[in-house]
């Protein structure tokens, strides 16, 4: 039993949609997304929520029912508010400007400055030198890009320089101790 997947998905006001074909469309004031979804699952719309049934008992449409169903609630959340991920980024000299909509330019102790271009349904905040908002109706997409971004300089274990998420743990490690003498 999906427990998750038994849960019915509130649509949201100024949020239409529209199944068709295995297809679901999404659309809202901003995006449209799409899901296709699998033929062992039944996606159907009843006053104004949307239902994710099984066609079968069988353990792969248990998980499908889960997926699918997260997958929706994920798109009607995200054309109706966005999603956003905050990456900060720590180091000597290390810095972010934004150019345009979607386009960083970033010195991350590097001999050249690094370019990062956002992909379409992507844009940029940068509200200090070294923080990065990542902002999108694409869950999925926004997660992808942070972690492209967060890959160009991993975080170094000794100092901590390097991009981060604004919520994550670095535990450091301790450093060479030199001039102790063992006894």
């Amino acid at each position: 039993m999906s427990r998750i997947g038994k849960l019915p998905i509130a649509i949201l006001d100024g949020v239409t949609v529209e199944i068709k074909d295995n297809v679901v469309t999404v659309k809202g004031p901003k995006a449209t997304l799409t899901q296709e979804y699998a033929k062992n699952v039944t996606v159907e719309v009843k006053d104004n929520h949307i239902y994710v049934t099984r066609n079968d008992e069988t353990t792969e449409s248990n998980m499908n029912q889960g997926l699918y169903r997260q997958l929706i609630h994920n798109m009607v959340t995200g054309v109706k508010d966005g999603f956003k991920k905050t990456l900060t980024v720590k180091g000597v000299g290390y810095k972010l400007n934004k150019q345009g909509e979607n386009k960083l330019v970033m010195s991350l102790g590097l001999s050249h400055p690094v370019e990062f271009v956002a992909d379409e349904g992507i844009t940029f905040d940068v509200p200090d030198n070294n923080t990065i908002v990542v902002k999108g109706a694409d869950k999925q997409l926004v997660g992808a890009v942070a972690a492209k971004i967060k890959a160009l300089r991993p975080v170094e274990p000794y100092h901590g320089y390097g991009i981060r998420y604004a919520d994550e743990v670095v535990i450091l490690k301790a450093g060479k101790a030199a001039g102790k003498k063992k006894k």
